[in-house]
């Protein structure tokens, strides 16, 4: 059994710039995807129980990278629908407080139940030394004062821990949201071109493309003299090709160590700058 990982952010992206295309309010969008993800979710597991894996490293990959991004936006989407759902009025100050006092809340739920879990610094480490322990079916130990939440779940199709990185995932989500909400001024709804929304600009290579791009920018002081944080360009960027970012801290770590060129966006990007050069010679 294969399923790929490309393969399935292709389909969720290509279903969210259909639903965007159709100019549909947030909460219906919210709605549709959160039915599709679920659909996606269930077409998955069927496989995965039918079929099983061909091996560890074949799990730990399906654990780790490719379920939690399907449930991590399920649980966004299905948070920005109840969100929406929920907001007392369109706009004004209670609108303002409402999205704020949201984000005031994930924050300290991010304090509170996430950032000081050792599995949460794993993850963000980007480390693989355990990844057979926590990304793989019935190697839950229940020694280490796990939250009720592992009683909730279906052994047969999840670690425990792919469900807490769909978390982290869908938080990330959520507070690029809820800061386009605070924020008028970079709100995707306010970013005009011609009397246009930016539909016609989007983003066509991978996500880890555009996240070697932010950092290499970042890093190199290229925009504000540095001044605006890598959380706050990611969102410019995000906002700007109007495609979410999954958890770009723990891509970055991977970029750090994966296998070959560790720029090999940038290193693409010289060699077609100097092709193009030659042409005009």
């Amino acid at each position: 059994m294969e399923i790929v990982l490309s393969k399935i952010l292709s389909k969720i992206h290509h279903q969210e710039d259909k639903l965007s295309s159709q100019m549909m309010q947030m909460v219906d969008e919210a709605y549709q995807m959160t039915l599709f993800l679920n659909e996606m979710l269930g077409t998955i597991k069927a496989k995965v129980i039918k079929d099983n894996f061909a091996n560890e490293q074949q799990e730990i990959e399906f654990f780790k990278n490719i379920k939690p991004q399907v449930l991590g936006k399920l649980i966004y989407y299905n948070k920005v629908f109840r969100i929406e759902t929920s907001c007392p009025v369109s706009n004004g100050e209670i609108h303002q407080s409402y999205y704020e006092n949201l984000l005031k809340a994930l924050k300290s739920e991010y304090k509170e139940s996430i950032c000081n879990e050792d599995f949460y610094r794993y993850y963000r480490a980007g480390r693989t030394d355990r990844d057979h322990t926590y990304f793989r079916l019935g190697q839950i130990n229940y020694h280490d004062g796990l939250k009720s939440g592992v009683f909730e779940i279906d052994l047969s199709f999840s670690t425990y821990y792919d469900n807490k990185i769909a978390y982290i995932i869908a938080n990330e989500l959520l507070y690029t949201y809820m800061i386009t909400k605070i924020n008028p001024e970079i709100n995707p709804d306010m970013i005009m071109i011609n009397g246009d929304t930016n539909k016609d600009i989007s983003w066509t290579n991978s996500q880890n493309a555009l996240i070697e791009l932010i950092y290499a920018l970042y890093a190199s002081n290229s925009i504000a003299y540095g001044k605006i944080g890598i959380r706050k360009l990611a969102l410019i960027f995000q906002v700007l090709f109007q495609t979410p970012l999954n958890d770009i801290h723990h891509s970055f770590h991977r970029m750090k160590t994966r296998a070959g060129s560790r720029t090999a966006f940038l290193d693409q990007l010289k060699i077609s700058l100097e092709e193009y050069m030659d042409k005009d010679l």
